[in-house]
């Protein structure tokens, strides 16, 4: 039970007790073995103590008390949060996701269920473009209140932060659109977003007439949106699709070197569909997410291995995608762990090939078809994407002067909480050390 309006008020702190255990995610990124250890605080009841926002202890109760008592704090300030025998763990980042668009993609669903390919698709006219029609169309209004709909759902099901790119645009007017959108939203919170532009997403409707088509709207990103983008200031980083029949490797280089000069940092869609060369360009231009990897060449593995080693690039992996196009073919995870990649798990939410906003049921199919243990999986949505959004230093993990951003769950172990399948455990989430969702009392930030 909460005690309290489920918001601080009298004090500037929270106090998480009762629960069966901790999932610190302490110590910096996981690769390798170690991607497997979530720092689990369990055997008895444990708490976690918020101060200003950021955690101040984790522990046995008596000894989160002491801290608190030899920091000079008084407890009457300390709002206090049972939990009940959950599980308390870092609040759940969603590292790739297309939040904010219109329209949505049933028939083309359907199509992909009697045989169609996802580029059969797109050469017809759907996909990508046929939510970039819908999203042109639509009022700034419109699009924000569908987002915004969406992450409550998100922070319904514990995310916290979540990586959102443009991309549906695919015009100067409509890109700074979106990303516009989505700094209001993270401005207004609760859940904390981080922008990226992908004006590489497809080649629009306008190009594809042109013999020249791809390099010409190559040409455009890098002469007319990307300046804009940098001027706007709301983006943090640069993605493009790098794929076969998308973007080539030496197109998406050319992007992200103009990228660079500009200062956004950069991310990649790679090896999606078939080896693209994107996986290797990641580890070459320091990427510092290299996203979808359903079918890396053996080069692009090593690649990333041996990046490892001093800039990782974190191989953020799609499951959901996977899954919902029923192609029955997966990331190679343990492949990635087992060469030393970090990996990190993320929706993919679109309208198109993942209309899902649950990390939990990522974290479930992970487990199912790629492999993952549990904590493995929660790892991946915690310390390793925070990592992959260049963020590991504030959110993530529960640690002393870390960010508070935590959620309890209404399973006792992190064994249970990828096992109930397409459930909602989340029961309370915290962010900044504040309540801002629980499901018994209907708080809703």
């Amino acid at each position: 039970m909460i005690e309290g309006r489920g918001q601080p008020s009298a004090g500037r702190g929270l106090l998480v007790e009762g629960a069966a255990a901790v999932a610190t995610l302490a110590g910096g990124l996981r690769r390798g073995r170690y991607q497997a250890d979530a720092a689990v605080m369990a055997g008895g009841p444990r708490s976690v103590a918020a101060w200003k926002g950021d955690v101040l202890a984790v522990g046995d109760g008596p000894a989160v008390a002491a801290i608190v008592a030899a920091a000079g704090l008084d407890a009457r300030d300390f709002e206090r949060l049972d939990a009940r025998g959950g599980l308390v763990t870092p609040g759940l980042i969603d590292a790739h996701t297309h939040l904010v668009f219109a329209g949505t993609r049933e028939a083309e669903w359907q199509m992909r269920l009697r045989g169609a390919s996802y580029l059969e698709v797109l050469g017809a006219g759907g996909g990508i473009l046929s939510t970039v029609a819908a999203t042109r169309a639509a009022s700034s209004g419109a699009l924000t209140v569908g987002a915004r709909a969406r992450l409550h759902e998100m922070l319904s099901c514990g995310t916290t932060t979540a990586e959102v790119k443009s991309g549906y645009g695919l015009d100067v007017e409509t890109e700074l659109r979106l990303l516009e959108i989505i700094g209001r939203l993270g401005s207004e919170g609760p859940v904390e977003l981080v922008p990226t532009f992908l004006g590489a997403h497809a080649v629009p409707a306008e190009f594809r007439g042109r013999p020249d088509a791809t390099d010409a709207y190559v040409a455009a990103v890098i002469a007319e949106q990307l300046p804009r983008v940098a001027e706007q200031g709301i983006a943090r980083f640069c993605d493009v699709f790098c794929e076969a029949g998308v973007f080539s490797a030496a197109q998406t280089a050319a992007v992200f070197e103009a990228a660079l000069a500009m200062g956004l940092r950069l991310r990649v869609h790679a090896d999606e569909l078939a080896p693209s060369g994107g996986a290797e360009l990641a580890a070459r231009m320091g990427c510092f997410s290299a996203d979808h990897l359903a079918e890396p060449s053996d080069e692009g593995v090593a690649a990333l291995a041996a990046a490892a080693t001093n800039h990782p690039v974190v191989a953020t992996l799609l499951p959901a995608t996977s899954w919902f196009m029923g192609k029955h073919h997966f990331a190679p995870a343990r492949r990635f762990i087992d060469a030393g990649v970090p990996v990190a798990l993320a929706t993919d939410l679109n309208p198109g090939t993942s209309p899902t906003v649950s990390l939990p049921l990522v974290m479930s199919i992970a487990c199912v078809e790629m492999g993952l243990s549990p904590a493995e999986a929660l790892t991946a949505v915690t310390v390793n994407a925070a990592h992959s959004l260049g963020l590991g230093d504030r959110i993530g993990s529960i640690e002393p002067g870390k960010q508070a951003d935590l959620v309890v769950w209404d399973v006792p172990s992190v064994d249970q909480l990828a096992y109930w399948l397409g459930s909602r455990p989340a029961r309370t989430v915290v962010k900044r050390g504040r309540i801002v969702f629980d499901r018994a009392t209907g708080v809703r930030s």
